[in-house]
């Protein structure tokens, strides 16, 4: 008798017998923000070639910081696209909380509690109009463009309509978040990247960030399954205002100034950057580093209009083209990376059975 032959590993699900064993593919994801941050190094690189004192640090920082307090409306607006919601009131609470903050400090309120309370004001304004949207079902859209025409009423009435200047200027919280830099970065860019770090992990993985995502995705769905649909929105149109409320502490302490007419089509502006970062109006999805590359991504073309000389009449037919370029790339993107090839992998041996073994006892 002869030594029984041994037999080989089973056939997997996806074989069909006395054939190979097909090969696993893969593809390597790309990130959703990989577009707009391309976008971004392709356009400031271009822009420098054209304009060598462009791309200085000094220059890039600069443009950095005059983007920052839009990049931070559009990282807080990304919770409320993802859930299908608009906020238009954060240009109005933007322009209330460096009026109301303007006026606490001159009236002799310490600079860091008047920040605090600003801040608190517009997550509290950002929660009343997340009450008002879920339980008087009226379209956010709706309520949150009356809310920013109540706001800057507001902050015109507090002010008498005329900027607030008489603030004590040499006050540590004007120096550190005003003008103080460190490693030679303004502190009101390391507030804003700290921010879209500490959002982003919001966003991505925290539960709060999964229900805003599921609610988006589907909200009867996610109503049906149990998830507070009611309080998630609140905190995310919340979340929002409070962004806003930072923008504004960051801009009071630059400009020491209180304007209540500051921050006109701020909201328009963050809504786009949110959008060209990839926070597509269905919800369900965003990016908060998008949002944040978006914004730089304005700001650019506003400073390269001003290198090149063209008249700031066309700045806003510009910017206006940069968003249609950005959001008409967005699909193509997307569908490129759908059809990109699978790519073999780099196994070192080959999955398929050895010849003369016996595949799972059966014949062909």
């Amino acid at each position: 008798m002869s030594a029984p032959q041994p037999s080989a590993a089973p056939a997997s699900a996806n074989e069909t017998p006395g054939s190979a064993a097909p090969r696993r593919r893969f593809r390597r994801p790309i990130p959703d923000e990989a577009g707009v941050v391309g976008v971004l190094v392709l356009l400031v690189a271009g822009v420098g070639l054209f304009e060598p004192d462009f791309v200085r640090t000094t220059n890039l920082l600069t443009t950095t910081h005059n983007a920052v307090y839009v990049g931070l409306m559009a990282c807080g607006m990304v919770f409320a696209l993802a859930m299908r919601e608009v906020d238009l009131s954060v240009g109005g609470m933007y322009a209330m909380g460096i009026v109301v903050g303007a006026l606490l400090i001159r009236d002799g309120v310490n600079t860091w509690v008047a920040a605090l309370l600003v801040l608190a004001l517009s997550a509290l304004v950002g929660a009343i109009n997340g009450v008002v949207t879920t339980y008087l079902r009226l379209p956010s859209f709706i309520v949150t463009l009356a809310t920013s025409m109540l706001l800057r009423g507001v902050g015109l009435a507090l002010a008498e309509g005329k900027q607030i200047t008489d603030l004590p200027q040499d006050d540590a919280f004007f120096r550190v978040l005003g003008g103080e830099e460190t490693l030679g970065v303004p502190n009101a860019v390391w507030v804003f990247a700290a921010s879209v770090v500490v959002l982003t992990v919001l966003f991505t993985r925290t539960r709060f960030g999964a229900r805003v995502r599921a609610i988006g995705s589907n909200p009867e769905a996610a109503e049906f399954g149990g998830l507070p649909v009611t309080r998630t929105r609140i905190a995310a149109l919340a979340l929002s205002g409070l962004m806003a409320g930072l923008a504004a502490v960051l801009a009071l302490a630059f400009f020491i100034a209180g304007d209540p007419t500051i921050g006109q089509g701020y909201e328009l502006t963050a809504i786009a950057a949110a959008i060209i970062g990839g926070t597509p109006l269905k919800g369900g999805s965003g990016s908060v580093l998008g949002a944040a590359a978006g914004t730089l991504i304005l700001g650019v073309v506003t400073a390269a209009l001003v290198f090149f000389d063209v008249p700031i009449n066309w700045t806003t037919f510009a910017t206006g083209g940069v968003i249609l370029v950005a959001v008409g790339a967005a699909p193509l993107l997307r569908r490129f990376r759908d059809l990109r090839p699978e790519r073999e992998p780099r196994a070192g041996r080959d999955p398929r059975p050895a010849r003369g073994g016996r595949s799972s006892g059966r014949t062909p």
